[in-house]
């Protein structure tokens, strides 16, 4: 059974995510919200899902990121049968990437 996400709170997180205005606002917030071992962990899945779309080995991700073959599956996954959220994102960065 998955929980909804979707309430008032959510939305009222996401809104603060999104009135940052840049990279050192975000360490300032994501600081004080999250644990040092949670932003950890949630780079750590990003760079995993990267290294996903590029190819890279189970062993590969596993040696450069240190995640676990579990984490390393439940990004694979979710990359699969997801929502497309990394795709999206990792289309946005490309495209800014490719207009600077």
């Amino acid at each position: 059974m998955s929980k909804d996400i979707h309430t008032l709170e959510m939305d009222r997180l996401f809104d603060a995510i999104l009135s940052l205005q840049n990279k050192e606002e975000c360490y300032t917030f994501f600081e004080d919200v999250c644990t040092v071992n949670e932003l950890i962990s949630l780079s750590q899945r990003f760079e995993v899902a990267k290294m996903l779309r590029e190819k890279k080995t189970y062993l590969e991700i596993s040696e450069k990121t240190g995640a676990s073959t579990a984490t390393i599956s439940r990004v694979n996954r979710s990359l699969s049968y997801g929502n497309d959220g990394y795709d999206m994102v990792f289309r946005r960065l490309n495209d800014s990437e490719e207009n600077e």
